[in-house]
C-alpha cells in the first residue's frame, strides 16, 4: 500500500508543472523555451518546407495528418520486408513475412503496438530503430498534436485549431526527444543494456550454451513508456529483467507512461482559461482509475479462490505468471497503469490475472478514457463531457452549453460515430472470430476463459493499447488483417470524428454564461461525467464481460 501511495502522490505532483510546460510549448505564445528549441525547429521548417505556418481548418489538419501517417507508412512496410539486406542485422535476421509487415506498422502507426512477432528474434537491430522506435516518436506525437487541436478547437475562438506540422515538430522537440534522452541515461545507469553488439553466446555453469538477446533496449524503453507505446524489445516485455531489472525501474517506467496523460487535463484548464475545469477532468479520471485499481489489487491479493478451497496455501496471493522482484503490489498498479494510459506495457502475464484481475484491463479499454493514450484519452472524456451536458440539457428542457459554445445535433451525430465505432470494432470481430474455424482455432484455453482471450485482443486492438492476454495463437493471417483492421478504424476513426466536433465548436458565437447554464468546473459535474462514462460502458460492453471474466468468476466458487 505504502509502494502504491508514494507513486501516486508523485505522480499528483507532478500533474502541474507538467501540464504548464505543455501548455507553454504548444501556446503559440513566445516563452523561455523558444530560446532552447527555437533554432532547431526553424532549420526543421526549413528542411521539410513548411513556409506558410499559419493555422488550418479542421480538414486540412486531418488531411496533413492522415498523408503524414501514410508516408511514413509505406516507408516502414518497405523495411520489414527488406530488412534482411539492410544493415545493422549481426544476427542475420530475415524479412518479415507480408500479412505479419502489414499488422506490425499498422500497429506501431496506430500507437497500438501490438506484437505478434517476437522482438529478439523477428527483428533487426536496424528495424527497431528505424521503424519501432522512429514510430514509437511519430505516433506518439500524431496523438499528442491530436489533442492539443482539439484542445484548441474547444477552447478558442475562430475557424482554425493550428498548424498539424508546428504541433507535430514540437512535440518531438521539446517533449518526446528530451524525455526520452533523461529517462534513456537513467535506466542505462539502472543497467538496462544499450549496445549494437550482436547476441551474447555462453557458457552456463552446468556446461550448457545459451544465446542471450541484448541490444537498443534502453532507448527503446524509454520512448516505449513516454509515447505510451507498450511494444517491447523482448517478447516478455517489461517482465524481461533486461527491460525492467528492479522495483526503481518498474516506478521509472509507470511514472514515464502515466505523467503526461494525467496532466493533459490540466493543461486543458489552461487553454480553457479556468483551472478547475481541468481539476474536474482529472478528478473523474483518477476516480475511475482508483475503482479499478483497487479492483485488480483486491483480487490478486486474495489469490484463486479455487486454490483456497483445495487447502492450498494463497497468503502471498496468486503470484501466478508474475515477478517474484515486483509483487502483487507493483504487479497490480502496473496493470492498472498500462491498460489506463493505453501503453500495453506489462510486467506481468494478464492471462494468468484471476478473473476479476483480467477484468481490470479488459475494462479499463473498453472505456478508453481512464487517462488513456497520447491525447486520445482526454479527448475521449471530453467527449463523454459534451455527451453528459447534452443529456443533462435534456432532462431540464435547456440547450445544453459546454465551454460557451451551444451543443447542436452536428456534434452529437460526430460523437455518435465515436462511441459506436469502438463497441462496433470490438464486439463485431469477436463474433466472427467465434464463427470461423480460423479464429477458433488460435484459441488454447476452452470454455469462458477462451471468450475474454478473443475478446480482450480485439479490446485492444480498437483501443489502441497494444496488451495481449497471450495464450491466443495471433500469428495467422486472419488474425494479423483482422486485428490491423481494427487498429485503424479505433485509431482514426474517432480521431477524425472529434477533430470535426472541434472544428464546428471553434467556428461558433461564444454564449455568455446565465444563472441556467449548467456549472462544469464543480464536484457535482465530476458525478454527472463518471455516471456518463459508466453507463455508456456498461450498456454497451457489460453483456459480453458477463459471458468472459465474470462468468468464469462464478465458476471458481
Amino acid at each position: 500500500m505504502v509502494q502504491i501511495a508514494v507513486v501516486l502522490a508523485v505522480l499528483v505532483l507532478l500533474v502541474k508543472p507538467l501540464g504548464t510546460y505543455v501548455y507553454h510549448v504548444f501556446s503559440n505564445e513566445p516563452n523561455k523555451t523558444d530560446r532552447i528549441f527555437g533554432s532547431v525547429e526553424r532549420f526543421i521548417y526549413g528542411l521539410i518546407g513548411l513556409r506558410n505556418r499559419e493555422g488550418m481548418t479542421w480538414k486540412k489538419y486531418v488531411g496533413a495528418l492522415l498523408l503524414t501517417n501514410a508516408a511514413l507508412t509505406l516507408i516502414c512496410y518497405l523495411i520489414l520486408r527488406i530488412q534482411q539486406i539492410l544493415p545493422f542485422n549481426p544476427n542475420d535476421v530475415g524479412a518479415m513475412e507480408q500479412t505479419l509487415s502489414f499488422n506490425t506498422v499498422i500497429s506501431f502507426i496506430t500507437n497500438t503496438n501490438l506484437q505478434h512477432y517476437s522482438g529478439e528474434s523477428g527483428l533487426s537491430y536496424f528495424s527497431q530503430m528505424a521503424v519501432i522506435m522512429m514510430m514509437m516518436f511519430t505516433s506518439a506525437a500524431t496523438g499528442f498534436s491530436a489533442a492539443i487541436a482539439f484542445i484548441r478547437g474547444m477552447t478558442s475562438r475562430g475557424n482554425t485549431i493550428g498548424n498539424f506540422f508546428m504541433d507535430f515538430v514540437k512535440a518531438h522537440t521539446r517533449i518526446f526527444l528530451p524525455a526520452a534522452i533523461i529517462v534513456t541515461l537513467v535506466l542505462v545507469a539502472l543497467h538496462v543494456p544499450q549496445t549494437l553488439q550482436s547476441t551474447l553466446t555462453v557458457t552456463t555453469l552446468e556446461g550448457a550454451v545459451q544465446n542471450i538477446a541484448i541490444g537498443p533496449v534502453a532507448s527503446l524503453e524509454s520512448i516505449k513508456h513516454l509515447g505510451t507505446n507498450g511494444g517491447g524489445f523482448f517478447g516478455a516485455n517489461s517482465s524481461h529483467p533486461f527491460e525492467n531489472p528492479n522495483g526503481l525501474t518498474n516506478v521509472i517506467e509507470i511514472l514515464s507512461m502515466w505523467a503526461l496523460p494525467a496532466a493533459l487535463p490540466y493543461t486543458f484548464g489552461l487553454f480553457a482559461r479556468n483551472r478547475k475545469q481541468g481539476w474536474v477532468i482529472f478528478s473523474a479520471m483518477m476516480a475511475l482509475f482508483f475503482v479499478f485499481l483497487a479492483t485488480v489489487y483486491s483480487a490478486e491479493l486474495h489469490g484463486n479462490p479455487a486454490m483456497n478451497a483445495l487447502g492450498i496455501d494463497t497468503s502471498q496471493g496468486s503470484m501466478e505468471g508474475k515477478e517474484v522482484r515486483f509483487g502483487i503490489p507493483q504487479s497490480a498498479l502496473f496493470t492498472a497503469v498500462t491498460t489506463a494510459a493505453t501503453t500495453g506495457t506489462v510486467n506481468n502475464m494478464h492471462d494468468t490475472l484471476t478473473p476479476l484481475g483480467g477484468l481490470v484491463p479488459l475494462a479499463e479499454m473498453m472505456l478508453n478514457c481512464v487517462f488513456g493514450g497520447k491525447g486520445v484519452g482526454l479527448i475521449n472524456m471530453l467527449m463523454y463531457a459534451i455527451l453528459g451536458v447534452f443529456i443533462a440539457g435534456l432532462m431540464v428542457g435547456r440547450t445544453p452549453e459546454f465551454l460557451g459554445r451551444k451543443i447542436e445535433p452536428l456534434e452529437m451525430k460526430l460523437i455518435a460515430i465515436a462511441i459506436l465505432m469502438h463497441p462496433l470494432i470490438i464486439l463485431g470481430p469477436t463474433a466472427i472470430a467465434f464463427l470461423t474455424e480460423l479464429g477458433k482455432g488460435a484459441i488454447s484455453n476452452a470454455g469462458f476463459h477462451g471468450i475474454t482471450q478473443v475478446l480482450y485482443e480485439y479490446t485492444s486492438s480498437a483501443a489502441n493499447n497494444g496488451s495481449g492476454f497471450e495464450g491466443l495463437a495471433d500469428n495467422t493471417s486472419f488474425w494479423n488483417i483482422t486485428t490491423g483492421i481494427v487498429m485503424l478504424l479505433g485509431r482514426y476513426v474517432s480521431m477524425i470524428a472529434m477533430l470535426a466536433v472541434a472544428g464546428s465548436f471553434a467556428r461558433k458565437q461564444w454564449v455568455p454564461e446565465t444563472i441556467g447554464t449548467l456549472r462544469t468546473d464543480n464536484r457535482w459535474f465530476v458525478g454527472i461525467l463518471i455516471g456518463t462514462v459508466l453507463i455508456i460502458g456498461a450498456l454497451t460492453f457489460l453483456p459480453a464481460i458477463a459471458l468472459g471474466p465474470i462468468a468464469e468468476h462464478l465458476t471458481l466458487g
